[in-house]
């Protein structure tokens, strides 16, 4: 498959993460069936694709049973909850999506005799004992905490991806991403990058759970998809995990810091309890990314921060405008 090009299957696709999937296949020349049930995700971030004849959306719940007629090649199961204000709200469709979501798009790749490509997360590895994080650590997550929805639904997700590769001989691969951001966020999600640059648009204190001090690896968008084209379209790596984020590591109170300043204003912050289980440190070892794929970001975190307080100030203004209207 690589540099090949078929249809591919994007579970998540109104999302700001599978969003951006679809553009860069198609702009790859891949015909694209997005699938979306609209829970987190927004029609708005696919709307420019209206009228392409290479794209076709699908408003289905992967949890139920579904079919892609017409030949698929490659099938990436994004959908799910991502940011913790999401799978805290939405606690049991978050494990659902990870099993029974796995579980039919699994079987729809093994139907068509199509690669697979989970995204998974570095929520696997919890509040990790190892630091940096490889693909080898097991992790040390909670199983019962209220963040176990999501952390466990994806461990489980793996299990059963491995399960079809060593049962049927699926060509599958997992990818474990660490803390993605770019243009489409929802302003609302929850994650710490859109709260801080809304808070720093609007002139108001950025949110800090806790001292700050807990650190956090940033990938922007742009990178993390050439590491994933790279990863789905690779011959090599069937029935692997690979890590796939940025290795520079930055506490909260220095992300505060960088996004006030990128805006404009005096940091200033307000301290927030911190949530339960909150990780201490993340920070990917992405020495397999870097040998088996030659991938390794490019975006600096003010180069990325910059380029998405853009859009989020463009995004306002547009709001703004058809309000006075």
């Amino acid at each position: 498959m690589n540099g090949s090009s078929g249809t591919v299957v994007i579970t998540g696709a109104a999302g700001f993460l599978g969003s951006h999937l679809c553009d860069w296949f198609l702009n790859r020349g891949w015909c694209v069936v997005g699938i979306d049930n609209l829970l987190t995700g927004s029609e708005r971030n696919l709307s420019h694709l209206a009228g392409d004849p290479r794209f076709r959306f699908v408003r289905q719940d992967v949890t139920t049973p579904f079919f892609i007629d017409g030949p698929v090649d490659l099938v990436l199961h994004f959908a799910s909850p991502a940011s913790p204000r999401d799978y805290l709200r939405h606690p049991i469709h978050t494990l659902k999506v990870q099993g029974v979501g796995a579980l039919h798009t699994l079987g729809m790749a093994k139907a068509h005799r199509a690669r697979y490509l989970l995204a998974s997360t570095s929520q696997v590895y919890g509040d990790p004992q190892i630091h940096p994080q490889p693909e080898s650590y097991w992790g040390h997550v909670n199983p019962v905490g209220p963040r176990s929805a999501y952390d466990e639904a994806k461990r489980f997700a793996e299990a059963l991806t491995m399960a079809y590769h060593r049962a049927h001989g699926l060509d599958t691969r997992i990818v474990r991403l660490f803390n993605v951001y770019g243009p489409r966020m929802r302003a609302d999600d929850g994650r710490v990058i859109p709260a801080f640059i809304t808070a720093a648009l609007a002139g108001a204190p950025l949110p800090v759970h806790g001292d700050g001090r807990q650190t956090r690896s940033f990938c922007f968008v742009d990178d993390l998809l050439e590491g994933l084209y790279r990863l789905a379209t690779f011959d090599g790596l069937a029935g692997e995990v690979v890590n796939l984020g940025n290795p520079e590591e930055t506490s909260l109170l220095e992300l505060a810091q960088i996004v006030a300043s990128l805006v404009g204003r005096t940091p200033n912050v307000v301290h927030l309890p911190l949530p339960e289980d909150d990780p201490t440190r993340r920070r990917p070892d992405i020495r397999k990314a870097q040998a088996s794929l030659g991938w390794s970001p490019t975006v600096s975190l003010e180069q990325g921060l910059r380029r998405t307080i853009e859009w989020f100030a463009d995004v306002t203004l547009a709001r703004h405008q058809s309000v006075a209207v």
